[in-house]
């Protein structure tokens, strides 16, 4: 019984909180106009009133008609401008998709005429769904209001909400409230000076050998020192009578470059360089002709080029946190058969790193790992007159919030190094590679 009264009440308490929300929006005083209306109210309450000063009483009541006639006309005109909005929308019979890019400016076909006929009243708005979105009004010669967007992380919403706000130009008093539109917004991500990738052909031990059931095995030129079991017919005798020293010549494996890859792209906080990379490599035809992409959050592999972007554009999570689906991913692409999967991921340590450790056990064949990052971060933290007198703007900020440490990068590699194939690391910020020691390629 217990349980069942908490599931109830949780819900309840949710609702109660989003509606607390709305109705804090809808308040029409701001807090420059509730100082206002609490100091005018004093003082015409105590020197107006108690010491009966008329010039006190005057001013006092010169700010409370202007901040009355503020409110009237805010409140009056967004609850007009609100109908407007909600109307117009409704009347779109056709609407086409947002399509964007991330880090430059896009226009998202939303416009409102000018409204000029409100005196005292400015009118604004932002995107508040999907988040990372920075809005631009900019106002075209014939006087409508053009929406632009900057998004800075990639998305795929099949909704967008907006938040309006009507308020006066002493700012007294604010109306605002949210509108949410149908639509398919998509994001991706900036691929900067990322340069075309070397074509990434996955290598398999299949050769084609007239017996189904023999090893794929070439001539022989591995050499190494004898071990208890070895064949006397590989023993390098010729060797032995020289240095009195027992070596074995082996059978290389036999691979050639198969025509099909797969490729997937794990998420993390930091994997905006990875998805870039990705996206690089699916449209330079990096891949090949015949591939398989995926990423986290979709459910199907993709084996078309628009496909695989809205694979990258939904693998970011805006409402809840994506699921670990390598595992099923090779299991619908390969199966058991075992190929060579290249996975792109974020230069960090996130939670898919024990995942990826216990499907590299489990799954047969090779991986190879592209790791990306938006610059190396030397780890030395800022003097106090650094970041006093040096102030970083918005974007650099957020650059160095995601670029990687070096020594945590060097962790990584050494890591994973020993249990993929080969391993490279792309910078987005710079387009330049590395190798697992972090020289450059």
């Amino acid at each position: 019984m217990q349980s069942g009264l908490k599931i109830q009440f949780h819900p309840n308490k949710s609702l109660l909180v989003a509606l607390l929300r709305r109705l804090a929006g809808l308040f029409p005083l701001t807090l420059q106009g509730i100082i206002t209306l609490v100091l005018t109210a004093y003082a015409l309450r105590v020197y107006g009133y108690g010491s009966m000063d008329l010039v006190v009483f005057s001013l006092a009541i010169c700010a409370l008609a202007i901040l009355i006639f503020s409110l009237f006309c805010c409140v009056i005109s967004g609850i007009f401008i609100q109908r407007r909005i909600r109307t117009s929308l409704k009347k779109m019979a056709r609407v086409e998709p947002i399509k964007v890019e991330a880090g430059y400016p896009n226009e998202t076909g939303f416009t409102l005429p000018a409204l000029n006929y409100f005196p005292l009243i400015k009118l604004s708005w932002k995107m508040t769904y999907p988040d990372h979105v920075e809005t631009r009004i900019r106002v075209c010669p014939d006087g409508d209001l053009v929406e632009e967007i900057v998004p800075d992380k990639r998305c795929k919403t099949d909704r967008v909400t907006r938040q309006f706000s009507v308020s006066d130009v002493l700012g007294f008093c604010r109306y605002s409230w949210l509108q949410k539109q149908d639509i398919s917004c998509t994001a991706l991500p900036r691929t900067n000076t990322v340069k075309p990738l070397p074509l990434l052909r996955s290598l398999t031990a299949e050769d084609g050998i007239p017996n189904p059931s023999g090893d794929p095995d070439g001539d022989r030129m591995e050499i190494r020192p004898y071990v208890p079991g070895d064949s006397v017919r590989n023993i390098m005798w010729k060797v032995f009578a020289r240095s009195r020293q027992l070596n074995v010549r082996l059978a290389e494996k036999s691979v050639f470059h198969s025509n099909r890859t797969v490729a997937y792209l794990l998420s993390s906080d930091n994997d905006e360089a990875a998805a870039a990379v990705a996206r690089v490599a699916l449209e330079t035809g990096a891949l090949g002709d015949d591939w398989a992409f995926s990423a986290d959050g979709s459910e199907t592999p993709a084996n078309t080029l628009p496909a695989a972007l809205d694979a990258i554009a939904k693998s970011r999570a805006i409402d809840s946190t994506l699921s670990y689906g390598l595992d099923d991913f090779l299991s619908q692409s390969v199966g058991q058969t075992g190929a060579h999967c290249i996975v792109f991921a974020g230069a960090e340590f996130a939670p898919w790193f024990e995942q990826l450790k216990k499907t590299i056990a489990r799954f047969p064949g090779h991986f190879s790992l592209v790791l990306a990052t938006d610059g190396f971060r030397d780890g030395e933290p800022k003097k106090l007159w650094q970041r006093l007198l040096m102030q970083d703007d918005r974007a650099v900020s957020q650059e160095q919030e995601s670029a990687g440490s070096r020594a945590d990068l060097l962790k990584l590699l050494t890591a994973l190094g020993q249990l993929v194939e080969s391993t490279i690391v792309v910078d987005r910020k710079t387009g330049l590679s590395f190798d697992q020691n972090l020289r450059k390629v």
